[in-house]
């Protein structure tokens, strides 16, 4: 399964902040998202919501039918790069088209916007402003996950050498 939510990029601390609010013990949707805003600076249940199901995305949360409940992973940047990797939509689309050379964020968008479908074009009135802002999401934490390098030109393959921002 691949998860369509790209809330926007925040520091692997904030991650492990809102992955220590969740209970070990499944609670609602609603009680998770609430705990993340009071241990973030989150402020509205939808963007709460949002980090709830990166979370997921990533393996740091787990849902079962009780509801939302930590997973006992470990954060490590490897391990959450490779599970961005997988587990978010567009994530490889974004990787492929990126090369040595770089690329803004309207040329990536571009890569990906065919890979869209069609229920999320016509879930909101103005879907490409919508997916515009998430493939910069995707791209800010790419980067994070140090899968994508910043340049003046913008975005480009990591060289690996720890010179991600």
């Amino acid at each position: 399964m691949r998860y369509k939510v790209a809330p926007p990029a925040r520091p692997i601390s904030f991650l492990r902040t809102a992955r220590e609010a969740i209970p070990l013990v499944p609670d609602s949707e609603a009680d998770c998202c609430r705990s993340i805003q009071t241990a973030t600076d989150v402020s509205d249940r939808e963007t709460a919501r949002e980090y709830l199901v990166f979370l997921q995305a990533l393996g740091l949360v787990a849902e079962s039918d009780r509801g939302y409940y930590r997973a006992r992973a470990d954060i490590d940047r490897a391990a959450l790069a490779a599970a961005f990797e997988d587990s978010v939509f567009g994530v490889d689309v974004l990787l492929a088209a990126l090369g040595s050379e770089a690329i803004d964020a309207d040329t990536a968008f571009e890569a990906i916007r065919d890979e869209i479908p069609r229920w999320e074009r016509e879930r909101h009135v103005d879907w490409e402003a919508v997916w515009r802002v998430r493939v910069t999401n995707l791209l800010e934490w790419a980067v994070l996950f140090e899968l994508v390098e910043t340049t003046a030109g913008g975005y480009r393959q990591s060289t690996g050498d720890g010179t991600n921002r």
